[in-house]
């Protein structure tokens, strides 16, 4: 990822693609700024006027329900105009590229774009392409990247455990489709986390893992010992290409996280999961509403999160204008 495409020409956050190419004192900006904007959903007036007269542009050709919403929401409460694009009743239904849309959308005088598609690359494509001051924060695409998920889960774990640099978390499940996965790695090795482990059947591991900077086990009692942090992943059944697993009932046997297994763990270890969560598959109902997780925490933590990317962004977009 180019770090010059994502940053303006004074080092500021200018489109948000991915983790890569960024540092750690972006990264400790933005859960910082995050900080600071967690307040404002304890406030009667859940607005502040950060981004009033400014105009963003949801793009989403891919379905979502966390994302969508907390985007939504972010982009209110900073007093934006915030259109929300129904790709299904668009123009590309009748053949009309992506450029075009683009081209079109930014006719219109839009200041920024939250785009989650398939393919892998889009978002970088559009930041490629969108002309003057526009700015890009990409809300997933294909198995590449999905940066600000990776944010708020960096925010919910120092939220709960601080320092970065003693944690050991394990990531689970299915990490060869997992554009969250991904993302995470990266932000995790970037805030100095000693240990990352990934924890996945063969099948659903990326090969040469371990050039990403993780600990690579098939074996889930092994793998969860001792960690600190555990961030389960979804079955990515939509991006599957042959057979990658048995059955789900197999997968949850060897894979699913479980009340024993659990007990392999930190006694104050955390529970995670990206969503959406299939109960029975990738953890169990009790653990996954038990006192560890801060599941439900994270999406709490993804409007703020937001937020603060969205504001940073715009920081950019306002001085280039």
């Amino acid at each position: 990822m180019s770090k010059s495409l994502q940053l303006d020409s004074q080092g500021r956050l200018r489109h948000f693609l991915s983790i890569e190419g960024l540092n750690r004192p972006l990264l400790t900006e933005i859960l910082d700024t995050a900080e600071r904007f967690t307040q404002v959903g304890n406030q009667s007036a859940k607005k502040v006027p950060l981004l009033r007269g400014k105009t963003i542009a949801n793009l989403f050709f891919e379905p979502s329900t966390r994302t969508r919403t907390t985007f939504d929401l972010a982009e209110k409460r900073l007093s934006a105009d915030v259109l929300n694009i129904n790709i299904n009743n668009s123009a590309t239904t009748k053949g009309e590229t992506l450029l075009d849309t683009l081209q079109n959308l930014t006719a219109m005088q839009i200041d920024m774009f939250v785009v989650r598609h398939s393919a892998s690359g889009a978002a970088h494509f559009i930041a490629q392409h969108v002309p003057g001051g526009g700015s890009v924060i990409n809300a997933g695409d294909g198995r590449h990247a999905h940066p600000t998920q990776a944010m708020l889960d960096m925010f919910t774990i120092r939220k709960y455990k601080e320092d970065f640099t003693r944690l050991r978390v394990a990531i689970v499940g299915d990490v060869m489709h997992s554009r969250v996965a991904r993302s995470q790695i990266h932000a995790l090795n970037m805030l100095g986390c000693p240990e990352v482990r990934v924890i996945a059947p063969k099948t659903l591991c990326p090969s040469h893992v371990e050039n990403l900077g993780v600990h690579f086990t098939h074996n889930m009692e092994e793998g969860l010992e001792g960690v600190d942090v555990v961030i389960m992943l979804r079955l990515q059944n939509e991006r599957m290409r042959g057979a990658n697993l048995p059955s789900k009932d197999e997968f949850f046997r060897f894979y699913g996280l479980t009340e024993s297994r659990l007990q392999c763990a930190a006694t104050d270890a955390i529970i995670m999961h990206p969503g959406p969560m299939n109960r029975g598959v990738e953890i169990e109902s009790s653990v996954a509403d038990s006192q560890h997780s801060v599941i439900l925490q994270q999406v709490t933590n993804g409007i703020a999160v937001r937020m603060a990317v969205l504001s940073m962004a715009m920081q950019h977009n306002s001085g280039e204008r």
